[in-house]
């Protein structure tokens, strides 16, 4: 018993081979859909690990706070007021919620600060925050510690810089801790080192703690930012909490608690949560795309299985005078489709793979190591193999009713 029936695929190169043509605009139909869906798979995965890159940067369930000024009259008040944050209003929030992960103010320093760290000079920007920051910008600690309670409560000068710092102004050293550096003139000093997801830029600032930084820049009491962590709470519950943080500054600072200008709130939550739902929709439409244009390709195979039976009826009728089955018929027609199809799809969906994974370093702004799930282009070649022989059932089934009398009279 022979396994594999060598003089029925010559005759099925030979078809090819005489419809070449045909065959090859065919082949590259069906090989240009799985090629696109493929492609367009990558393209929707880069977009999105380059997002969800910029998400990771910071704590996902968390709101951040900044003042606005009012749009509304409120109790006799007039619109146009600049709502401002103060120490009171933080430690305010802080205990009236229940369950935070983390909290933090923020005051900031305009512009970049001069860091000088014995004869070497240069310019990195300057955050004063509270303990809390640690968790809501999910910095990793490589070194040392990061600002605590103590620093805060005694007002101490120490800092807390991120590798980029360290490695710009401290080199060669092995650790930064207990070093001094000087931030505009004022002496600090180093009781740790962080790393950061968001990358260079990130690990390119300096916290020191907020109460230092307001005694020191005469800022008295004042908060430019709050924010808070909402630990394991779902997204649902993170918009309550937002509407609880609203309505207790609505309180606390006399504004409309319906003035949505009266404050800049982020709820990263909400914002993750409408990121991943778009994607979803782009991975919808992707497939839906693809799947028609390989279903277009589909459809290119059995018009030109149609051909090629039209072409091939005295021969199939020869075929039959001398005892050839209906199933030996079918199959050999079926083989063909298979071929056509199976070398088609799996050489656009290798071609596709390999242009994904030439991209796979690239860091762009908004596109970031693309990749695809192999299994699932796999699989849907492999869909697509199988509609290729389904394709070619119909001209199969035309090819073994054909009578033998009548295709042996036929040009």
């Amino acid at each position: 018993m022979r396994w594999i029936d060598v003089d029925k695929w010559q005759e099925i190169f030979n078809s090819i081979w005489r419809h070449k043509l045909r065959t090859a605009l065919t082949a590259f139909g069906v090989g240009w859909g799985i090629f696109i869906l493929v492609l367009m798979l990558g393209a929707i995965d880069g977009l999105k690990t380059s997002f969800q890159h910029q998400f990771a940067d910071d704590n996902l369930n968390s709101i951040w706070i900044w003042g606005g000024e009012t749009s509304k009259p409120y109790n006799g008040l007039k619109e146009g007021r600049n709502i401002d944050f103060t120490n009171e209003d933080y430690a305010f929030i802080t205990t009236q919620v229940n369950d935070l992960e983390a909290s933090s103010g923020r005051f900031y320093l305009s512009g970049t600060t001069v860091t000088k760290y014995k004869n070497t000079a240069l310019s990195f920007r300057n955050r004063a925050v509270h303990p809390g920051h640690l968790v809501i910008e999910n910095n990793t600690m490589v070194e040392g510690r990061y600002i605590n309670d103590a620093d805060i409560r005694e007002l101490r000068k120490v800092a807390v810089i991120g590798r980029e710092v360290k490695k710009a102004l401290m080199p060669d050293l092995e650790s930064a801790v207990g070093e001094e550096i000087a931030l505009n003139g004022t002496v600090f000093t180093v009781v740790g080192v962080f790393s950061d997801s968001g990358g260079e830029n990130e690990e390119k600032q300096v916290y020191i703690p907020i109460s230092t930084a307001q005694r020191i820049y005469s800022a008295g009491d004042r908060i430019d930012q709050m924010m808070f962590a909402g630990g394991d709470r779902s997204v649902d519950e993170m918009a309550s909490l937002e509407g609880d943080l609203q309505s207790i500054l609505s309180t606390r600072k006399q504004f409309d608690p319906d003035d949505s200008r009266a404050l800049w709130i982020n709820n990263r939550a909400e914002d993750f949560e409408e990121f991943n739902s778009l994607f979803r929709t782009f991975g919808v439409v992707t497939w839906i795309i693809g799947i028609f244009s390989i279903i277009a390709g589909v459809i290119g195979v059995s018009n030109i299985m149609l051909i090629i039976v039209k072409d091939r009826t005295k021969e199939i009728g020869i075929r039959k005078a001398l005892g050839a089955t209906p199933g030996s018929i079918v199959g050999m027609i079926l083989q063909e489709s298979i071929l056509i199809t199976g070398v088609a799809g799996y050489l656009g969906m290798g071609i596709g793979i390999a242009i994904i994974a030439l991209a796979q370093d690239v860091e762009a702004d908004y596109f970031r190591h693309p990749s695809v799930d192999v299994g699932v282009v796999v699989g849907a070649t492999l869909i697509l193999v199988i509609a290729g022989a389904l394709a070619g059932l119909l001209p199969a089934v035309k090819a073994a009713n054909i009578n033998p009398v009548i295709a042996m009279k036929s040009d």
